[in-house]
């Protein structure tokens, strides 16, 4: 039957089959997540089944099982959760994140309408990449004006009159078109 230690029992309660089972009729519900809740299934609904076999049933390894079964038996529901990945840490603050946000959204570099990622990269001593990181994070797009902006021209107020003039008076059978330039 079974070789190596036998599997530990698990007793699911009814709280947990159902979210386990909700869990896989979830539509948007990751791959592997709904194959540990399938796993941790199919070791409650045959307790004396070896881990072998289980593995063979759902197409996985027998080491698949046995892990996820062990990590359902010590933290539970919370066991399936991906494990936080190891790494090299931060090397960016929330204080840093926060200034750069607030420099973005409150001040415009000198000689220039916006800032670009290479400006701000310099002006706060992050690299160009982790700023474009942290502007499409927060969906910050400086070079997209949300107000309107004014012309300095001196003479901006009679041409506004002019075309809109044109359009509020065309002479007759003319064609009036607009060209942003």
């Amino acid at each position: 039957m079974a070789r190596g230690p036998k599997a530990a029992r698990l007793v699911l309660t009814e709280e947990e089959r159902e979210g386990l089972q909700r869990l896989i009729r979830r539509r948007g519900a990751g791959q592997a997540a709904v194959m540990r809740a399938r796993i941790v299934l199919a070791a409650d609904a045959g307790p004396e089944l070896p881990n072998g076999l289980i593995a063979s049933r759902l197409g996985v390894s027998r080491q698949s099982v046995i892990t996820w079964r062990g990590r359902f038996l010590v933290h539970r529901l919370a066991g399936l959760m991906d494990a936080p990945r190891s790494g090299a840490p931060r090397r960016v603050s929330d204080e840093a994140v926060e200034a750069m946000i607030t420099r973005t959204l409150e001040s415009q570099p000198e000689g220039a309408t916006h800032w670009s990622t290479r400006a701000m990269a310099r002006q706060v001593g992050m690299s160009q990449t982790m700023v474009s990181r942290i502007w499409r994070a927060f969906g910050l797009q400086p070079h997209r004006a949300e107000t309107l902006k004014l012309s300095r021209d001196p003479a901006f107020v009679d041409k506004v009159r002019d075309v809109v003039g044109l359009y509020l008076n065309p002479p007759d059978r003319a064609l009036v078109l607009c060209v942003d330039g």
